[in-house]
């Protein structure tokens, strides 16, 4: 795993980059959260490869259990992807909610993560 900075400003915005699944439950989710705000992160991109795929099916709890350690850790996350491919109204209207709050966002771009965390 490595870190692509961004940065604006004082706006520091890390971008994981792996070609391995990071986030397989949210222990794992925990530390890396732990690992880049200890490099002075509190702003996170990872791409949607990079986590389980059983995090889109809701019905597991991971989405929810994942995303939580990231709201009471204090990192917005934007999550890059293709998440057409996931079918169902539930997983569209939670994505869709996240989109509106301020800590988690669903992005098909790197360029709309970034527009996204800088505010």
């Amino acid at each position: 795993m490595t870190l692509a900075i961004h940065e604006t400003g004082t706006v520091r915005i890390a971008e994981v980059i792996s070609d391995k699944i990071l986030i397989n439950n949210p222990e794992e989710a925990l530390q890396l959260i732990v690992d880049v705000h200890y490099q002075d992160f509190d702003k996170m991109m990872i791409h949607e490869k990079n986590i389980i795929p059983g995090f889109f099916d809701l019905k597991t709890g991971i989405a929810g259990e994942v995303l939580q350690k990231f709201i009471n850790y204090h990192m917005q996350l934007s999550i890059i992807g293709d998440f057409e491919k996931y079918p169902g109204k539930s997983i569209r209207d939670f994505i869709y909610e996240s989109n509106k709050g301020r800590h988690i966002s669903f992005v098909p771009t790197v360029e709309q993560a970034l527009e996204k965390l800088r505010k």
